[in-house]
């Protein structure tokens, strides 16, 4: 029975661990529903950066909710369209953007990126031009921890990434309950040390 009881704690221990492993969220102590501090941990940026894939709508409110409430000036949406026939998953996430009330000139798009690491690769030139030196980066919460490794190795040490990660369709804090959810945590960690071996994607 003892023995049962060890398992079965260790297996919660080691649920937990990957939990928060996979989706660091540096706005955590942050008030996210009201307007940032002047500084500090829940200052506000430069730009907020959402990727596609997964629940792609979740990810773009989570980054319009942002922006609406005061945390960047500047939407940056990430991602090519499985559908080559029809507009890109970026293009789409800037008309969501557009139809919630975000002006145009707030938001700008890399259409291009078909992977993680493409979508940093991809949004690093946006954030050079555009003189960017802190985002908030938006994703899954699955996503969230090789998304921050793939941008902070592309966009290097000059620009400071605060990760928010959103709860959405794919993902919740109830994950280990549904097989898909397994599933997300162990791709998503196997990716992880692929990222380290040097075979991100």
């Amino acid at each position: 029975m003892k023995s049962i009881a060890v398992a079965l704690f260790a297996i919660i221990l080691a649920t937990l661990g990957l939990t928060i492993f996979l989706q660091p969220n540096d706005l955590a102590s942050c008030d996210i529903s009201g307007q940032p501090l002047s500084e500090g941990v829940c200052s506000g940026a430069d730009a907020i950066v959402a990727v596609s894939g997964g629940d792609t709508s979740a990810r773009t409110q989570h980054a319009v909710d942002l922006y609406k409430n005061g945390w960047a000036p500047l939407l940056i949406f990430s991602g090519a369209a499985l559908d080559k026939s029809g507009p890109s998953n970026a293009e789409a996430m800037r008309q969501s953007a557009l139809d919630a009330g975000v002006p145009s000139e707030a938001i700008l798009i890399e259409e291009y990126s078909e992977n993680t690491n493409q979508n940093a690769t991809n949004t690093k030139s946006v954030v050079e031009a555009n003189d960017i030196k802190k985002v908030i980066l938006v994703t899954s919460g699955y996503h969230q921890r090789r998304a921050n490794l793939e941008f902070g190795s592309q966009l290097g040490s000059d620009v400071v990434i605060k990760n928010s990660p959103t709860q959405d369709s794919d993902w919740s804090w109830y994950w280990w309950l549904t097989p898909r959810g397994w599933w997300l945590a162990a791709s998503e960690f196997v990716k992880v040390i692929a990222f380290y071996v040097g075979l991100s994607q």
